[in-house]
């Protein structure tokens, strides 16, 4: 990822870049809050999909705002492509069936969301309306300033990243100002290729245990670190693991296998201590034969075929 400059909105760079106390999770300082051009930071206005364009485009014709948000910006701004494109919207989700997709579909107990398939494709459109009423653990965010007198805009964007699981998934991407913005110094973690939460580790991780596996399935996929805090909480609450319900842990762990990141999947499991807690027979074959060696690379390539993964899956539960 190339370096930003710290210049100020209007030379391509960003607004408020000064250094700050914010890149702690959990202190959100709204001084550090940043907004990058696009342009100026190698997202090329081909990288969003023709169809993606289109959900967007009807959103902003009946007057609602809407943004590229999560993983598909953290990607766009690693260079790399997208698996899916996620929307989010200030539009409500019955304004969205009722004015603008009426064949989408509203899933979702703990975060609903609208499905709209559009030309074969599809995508999650979520809603700052929903969101909002859903956000917890801020009683545990400290701000350094007053957010009055600050843009609505930005008041509503920064309160929806604060319900989000890393500062890395946190980023909002405008493609018609060309606007990246920044709440959690979520880019700065991209250039350090590391694994940070939004609010603190154990908060974060006692909210919903399913991050502790979205944080590993980052990482894994991405090639990143832990920060000191996230790895020490991953390490004292792996075993809340197991309060996960059956259906959604399973999807997890399809999803970190999945996309060529199980084998690096399979090391971060091992090594916090999960692979033993979900898979302990599995774990105890692994250490089993890895006693001696020098390398596990070989056995690990074995261990990871995709299709031995579902085995292993289904053996284990």
């Amino acid at each position: 990822m190339r370096k930003y400059g710290s210049r100020k909105e209007g030379g391509g760079g960003l607004r408020n870049g000064r250094s700050s106390s914010a890149s702690r999770p959990g202190s959100i300082d709204p001084s550090s809050w940043k907004y990058f051009d696009s342009r100026a930071v190698g997202i090329p206005a081909g990288a969003i999909p023709r169809n993606c364009m289109a959900v967007l485009q009807m959103l902003k014709r009946k007057g609602f705002e809407a943004y590229l948000v999560g993983g598909c910006v953290r990607d766009l701004l690693l260079k790399r492509a997208p698996k899916d494109f996620d929307v989010i919207t200030t539009a409500s989700l019955k304004e969205i069936k009722e004015h603008v997709f009426s064949r989408c579909f509203i899933v979702g107990n703990r975060f609903p969301i609208c499905l709209v398939r559009w030309r074969g494709s599809l995508f999650e459109v979520s809603s700052f309306k929903t969101n909002t009423t859903q956000v917890k653990g801020n009683e545990n965010v400290n701000c350094s300033e007053d957010t009055d007198g600050r843009d609505g805009g930005d008041i509503l964007r920064w309160k929806d990243s604060l319900r989000r699981d890393f500062t890395v998934n946190s980023l909002f991407f405008n493609p018609f100002n060309h606007r990246v913005y920044d709440y959690v110094n979520g880019v700065k973690d991209l250039r350090k290729n590391k694994v940070c939460t939004v609010i603190p580790a154990h908060v974060s991780f006692k909210e919903d245990p399913a991050r502790i596996l979205r944080g590993l399935r980052v990482a894994a996929r991405l090639g990143f670190q832990f920060s000191s805090e996230t790895s020490t909480a991953i390490r004292d609450l792996s075993p809340s693991i197991m309060d996960i319900d059956k259906p959604r842990l399973a999807m997890e762990m399809k999803y970190m296998l999945s996309y060529g990141a199980a084998e690096s999947s399979i090391r971060l499991l091992r090594k916090y201590g999960l692979l033993d807690i979900l898979l302990p027979f599995q774990a105890a074959y692994l250490s089993d034969q890895l006693k001696g060696k020098s390398s596990d690379r070989g056995l690990m390539l074995m261990v990871s075929n995709s299709e031995m993964c579902h085995v292993v899956w289904k053996i284990g539960f």
